[in-house]
């Protein structure tokens, strides 16, 4: 596994944004960039600075032994954001059961007080967002998480007509 996954990375740039944002593989070249969110069981604002900083080390450190690129992330206190670019071997199912499944047994262990807000079994809620970004949309995804409501409310929608 890790023979494979280092030759995935192998003459890869480690920024995304590095050649246009375009990874090559033997027969491909691909540009698969995925804005991902996900909550906390019962959307808990249970993602407070310590938590938060540990959570945002486990998902670049999750990235990096995957070779995915992270492009950019934002932790805030009732979910994540994430703008990831994977390759064309990795399912959106597949990625968020790693960045899930990884990220809540250690922040269970790591954390232990989170048990009385979040019981049983899992951390994360089931479910997540996902969505595919282009080139025309990336900058408005990136300004988008970067600029999350630093209050933790939820923006408010409008309906349309």
């Amino acid at each position: 596994m890790r023979k494979r996954l280092a030759s995935r990375a192998a003459g890869r740039a480690a920024d995304p944004a590095a050649c246009g944002g375009y990874w090559s593989g033997a027969h491909t070249t691909h540009r698969l960039r995925l804005h991902l969110v996900w909550v906390p069981k019962y959307r808990r604002r249970v993602l407070d600075e310590p938590v938060a900083a540990r959570l945002s080390e486990l998902l670049r450190r999750a990235c990096e032994v995957r070779a995915w690129g992270l492009v950019e992330l934002n932790v805030q206190p009732d979910h994540v954001h994430l703008l990831l670019q994977v390759t064309p071997c990795d399912s959106v199912a597949g990625v968020m059961q790693s960045l899930k499944g990884g990220t809540a047994r250690a922040l269970r262990l790591e954390f232990p007080h989170l048990e009385e807000f979040l019981w049983g079994e899992s951390f994360w809620a089931d479910g997540y967002f996902a969505e595919t970004v282009g080139q025309q949309q990336e900058a408005v995804v990136r300004e988008y998480i970067r600029h999350q409501r630093a209050s933790g409310r939820r923006p408010k929608y409008k309906r349309r007509g």
